[in-house]
């Protein structure tokens, strides 16, 4: 389903953003179909527009005071071309922000001149002269360029915003002959937008820098004469060969295919250490060749390389909201005519009750309009959500929109599947014990054979093992998966299984001599695959795996974090998923599971202790992941199902990435709270020195305009978030396993 989206120009304010959900949404379905990223100005509907439905959306834009372009739908691949802008377009605010100023400060001269009382002007104790008035009121109308007619359009529909108070703010000013006054709200107003403006364009490059690390050229060899020559990484097509020099960004993700050399993934996955390259290794584009001099043959396009998928997810993931953005948004909606019907009780209800002067109350009301402007309070959240999301993104945590930055700091158990997220995942062959008449080479052949169509970790050992010994198995035909048990198939004319132990009992095939080795071997840790044809059984295979040496300090760390509960699940036997648990300390261990039983499971721990995340390989356990308030996947690099299955990408294979996602999760928090706090308290602090009588308009207007910054560079600082991994540490050592 293809999205349409638009730039929106004018659109620098949530507050802009929910006038444009209230006005867009009806002709689209409802504002489930609309997304927003405040930082590029783009609004996306989801699916395909009629081209009457595009134009009334153009239209409906246009009422508010804004305008927007269609991008061609390129944005939903996260790639927003730049429109063409005019001078005006480009500089408008800066052109209008200047004008007002210079006229303000040329009538306020010409005052002070005429009236021979520099005093009495800049206090407005005396009336000013027409042409000084003259020129005001054309410094309120071009101050006010950008704001009157958002502010006209909120007052044709009834419904509050920040341009409508502001624009009564100066209104009311002007009626009482303020105009100094006036001139200087609406000059402060719209430099207060212009410095909100450059900070979100600030914002934009910041983390576009972050993700925008992919060289725009490449080096290849052409194939006619075995020239090296340059081209722009969208021309070069897959199955290039490309040359990188030491020092190099890796301009295309590919195989090697000559060199030795090591390569910095940090960019990507956010591992502080280089990591060893030779051929037939993979590579990424973004990530930085550090030694020698390399080939490699790419395997995808520029735009469907790992970065540019991460590039993707993260601009998608700005539309996805948190729920603290969501209350802020709702909040907003009820608090600005709140606001309105005070400052409108400021005006009269004084002078009614105990007969005060109607000016001083009627200007204190302008005082509360100015302040009461809700910007700081909308532009908090999204600002810092977005800046949290490019680092994480940065330090190798794709996550996909702000509800998953969220949940974690709030989260109290954490389920890890054993297999591939707990320990490495490629168990090797121990032991191939044969029965009867049988031997190891016929026995491996046959498991060879039936294994070579599976992905499962154990059955990859079994492959690995016999390529090893040289051994060349026959395909199996008739090839069946028998999920969480193991596979049939049929070689050589004979039907052949192999599984584990479960698969046995359910066929009636276990014996008690078997009984008792099958426990041996599982007594020591060990998994095994039994293999039998027909009517017996021809022999076992046991293999092992190797637990994460960084899996217990990601335990330990999250049970420092305040999580109540950390749970192994496997579908692995009993012993061993025993074993793996005691060593890394797990509060639960649960074995034997098949993927409906780990989806059960995940389902009772979540209702128990109101929200879990599942850590899982995003492919395998990827019903479990979809079950859990947030999925994790592990080692998500290159995993187009990983990336696309998980709430939370790993990039890397680094567990102690998960406590710091609570940490950056809870550190984010923290920040939104910390700006959304300071944002009301100055409204509330400047409502109670209007009420006193003590705050004037200009003071109102830089506080306001001072909030705004102060919440959106608090909100930035989120970009300068660093590594909590501690991957590569020559102190850690894997937990060891009896």
């Amino acid at each position: 389903m293809e999205n349409r989206s638009f730039r929106i120009k004018g659109m620098c304010c949530g507050e802009e953003v929910r006038l444009l959900r209230s006005e867009v949404a009806p002709l689209v379905g409802g504002e489930e179909n609309l997304s927003f990223d405040l930082l590029k100005s783009v609004m996306t509907i989801k699916g395909e527009l009629a081209p009457k439905v595009g134009e009334q959306i153009i239209a409906a834009v246009g009422r508010t005071g804004m305008e927007a372009v269609v991008l061609d739908g390129l944005c939903s691949t996260g790639v927003c071309p730049a429109t063409e802008e005019n001078v005006w377009e480009k500089h408008g605010r800066l052109f209008s922000c200047v004008a007002g100023g210079v006229l303000m400060a040329a009538a306020f001269v010409f005052q002070a001149l005429r009236t021979g009382n520099l005093s009495a002007a800049l206090t407005s104790e005396s009336a000013a002269p027409s042409f000084a008035v003259g020129l005001y009121f054309a410094s309120i109308l071009a101050g006010g360029w950008f704001v009157l007619p958002k502010a006209l359009y909120a007052a044709k529909k009834l419904r509050a915003d920040m341009n409508l108070l502001m624009m009564a703010a100066v209104v009311g000013a002007v009626v009482l002959g303020k105009w100094l006054e006036a001139a200087s709200v609406t000059f402060l107003f719209s430099l207060a937008l212009l410095l909100e403006s450059w900070s979100l364009e600030k914002a934009k490059r910041e983390i576009a820098a972050l993700l925008d690390i992919s060289p725009r050229v490449a080096r290849f060899i052409c194939p006619n004469d075995g020239k090296i020559e340059e081209k722009p990484v969208d021309e070069i097509p897959v199955g290039t060969t490309v040359v990188v020099r030491p020092g190099e960004r890796i301009p295309l993700d590919g195989i090697i295919t000559k060199g030795i050399t090591s390569v910095n993934q940090a960019p990507i996955t956010g591992e502080s250490a280089a990591v060893y390259k030779e051929t037939d290794s993979e590579v990424f584009a973004g990530t930085i060749n550090e030694e020698g001099a390399i080939e490699f043959r790419t395997t995808r396009l520029s735009v469907d390389t790992t970065l540019s998928r991460i590039v993707r997810m993260v601009e998608e993931g700005r539309s996805r909201r948190a729920p603290t953005e969501q209350w802020v948004d709702k909040f907003a909606r009820v608090y600005t005519p709140i606001m309105m019907l005070i400052a409108l009780a400021i005006a009269l209800l004084p002078p009614l009750a105990t007969g005060g002067n109607w000016a001083n109350w009627f200007y204190r009301s302008l005082v509360v309009l100015v302040i009461a402007c809700p910007c700081a309070l909308v532009i908090s959240t999204p600002v810092t959500i977005v800046a949290a999301l490019g680092s994480a993104a940065r330090n190798g945590v794709l996550i996909k929109g702000g509800a998953y930055l969220e949940l974690p700091a709030h989260l109290k158990a954490f389920a890890f599947d054993k297999t591939g997220t707990i320990t490495y995942g490629e168990p090797a062959v121990k032991e191939v014990l044969p029965v009867d008449n049988h031997n190891q080479t016929s026995l491996l052949a046959n498991a060879a054979g039936l294994e070579i169509h599976s992905t499962h970790p154990v059955a990859r050992a079994i492959i690995r093992h016999v390529q090893a010994m040289g051994i060349s198995p026959q395909v199996a035909e008739s090839f069946t998966i028998l999920p969480g048990q193991g596979a049939e198939g049929r070689i050589g004319g004979r039907n052949y299984w192999i599984g584990n132990h479960r698969m046995l009992e359910r066929w009636r095939r276990l014996s008690p001599v078997f009984t008792d080795k099958i426990d041996r071997i599982e007594q020591a840790g060990n998994s095994l695959m039994v293999m039998w044809c027909d009517d017996h059984i021809c022999g076992l295979v046991t293999v092992a795996d190797r637990v994460r040496p960084e899996a217990q300090e990601a335990v330990a760390g999250l049970k420092a974090l305040g999580v109540e509960r950390v749970v192994l699940i496997s579908g692995d036997n009993n012993k061993s998923a025993a074993l793996v648990a005691n060593a890394i300390g797990v509060d639960e261990c649960h074995s034997e599971l098949l993927p409906a039983d780990k989806v059960g499971l995940v389902s009772d721990l979540k209702t128990k202790f109101g929200g879990i995340a599942m850590v899982g390989d995003g492919i395998n356990d990827a019903p479990a992941l979809a079950a859990a308030n947030v999925g994790i996947a592990m080692g998500a690099m290159g995993s187009d199902a990983a990336i696309e299955t998980a709430d939370v990408a790993l990039m890397s294979e680094d567990l102690t990435k998960i406590p710091w996602l609570i940490r950056h999760s809870k550190k984010t928090m923290a920040v939104v709270k910390q700006n959304i706090f300071f944002a009301l308290l100055i409204k509330c602090l400047f409502i109670g020195m209007a009420a006193a009588g003590v705050a004037t308009l200009w003071e109102a207007i830089a506080a306001d305009m001072g909030a705004s910054l102060l919440v959106i560079f608090n909100g930035l600082r989120m970009l300068r978030v660093t590594d909590g991994g501690t991957r590569g540490s020559k102190n850690r050592v894997a937990p060891q396993v009896p």
